[in-house]
């Protein structure tokens, strides 16, 4: 494992280079409540052998970091996220410079503020991802994806059935923000709360794989928590 000594990059974070070429680099982003090694166990079950960058959120809610604040909880501030998306999307850019990653491959692993942050920069900065596994994600910018800027692109929802902090009119209106961009779109609701289970482990493995369905009798995963 290698952190970055290069001063000018505008994330903490952590860079594990890939050791298989042909699996695709990772962007672990975590959730209120975590840090830049919370989802390193996750990436590397999910993807073995890909390169893992797992940047820290740089904002701190009472002690709780976070990738944007929030006004109260499920209320935001556009112009504060939309800010906080490009930042995150120039680090990108200045860490696939520095570790080689090529971002038309880099695919987006996001735990709930981490899920948002990812779904964001695909709106408001495609170029910067390729496709996206978003865990336990809402609507934190109602804003569709420009027409064609998503052609190509995956993205896998995966949702609580109980989740208490997400709307279920969230599940729809996330896909149609991204289906207006020509994404394809893939929805798994998972009999679950917030948390992580193993089956949503078993649906974005299958997913990375190029599968349709998880596996019948999905293997244990780690489970992270966090907040929106």
């Amino acid at each position: 494992m290698a952190r970055s000594p290069t001063p000018s990059f505008s994330y903490v974070h952590v860079f594990e280079p890939g050791t298989v070429p042909a699996a695709p680099p990772l962007l672990l982003l975590h959730g209120t409540g975590g840090n830049e090694h919370d989802l390193l166990r996750l990436g590397r079950t999910l993807s073995p052998g890909s390169a893992l960058l797992s940047p820290r959120g740089d904002v701190n809610e009472g002690g709780a970091l976070r990738f944007f604040s929030r006004i109260r909880e499920g209320v935001f501030d556009p112009a504060e996220i939309t800010r906080r998306t490009h930042a995150l999307a120039d680090f990108l850019q200045a860490a696939a410079g520095h570790y080689r990653l090529d971002l038309r491959r880099l695919v987006a692993i996001g735990f709930s503020n981490g899920a948002n942050i990812a779904a964001t920069v695909l709106l408001l900065r495609p170029e910067c991802l390729g496709d996206a596994v978003l865990l336990r994600p809402m609507v934190v910018l109602d804003r569709p994806a420009t027409a064609g800027s998503l052609a190509g692109r995956r993205v896998l929802l995966c949702h609580g059935s109980t989740d208490p902090l997400v709307p279920p009119e969230h599940r729809q209106r996330l896909a149609e923000l991204f289906a207006a961009g020509g994404a394809t779109i893939s929805s798994q609701v998972t009999p679950a709360s917030h948390a992580l289970t193993p089956r949503d482990v078993a649906a974005a493995q299958a997913w990375l794989q190029g599968a349709t369905a998880a596996p019948a009798n999905p293997a244990p995963g780690p489970a992270p928590g966090g907040g929106r």
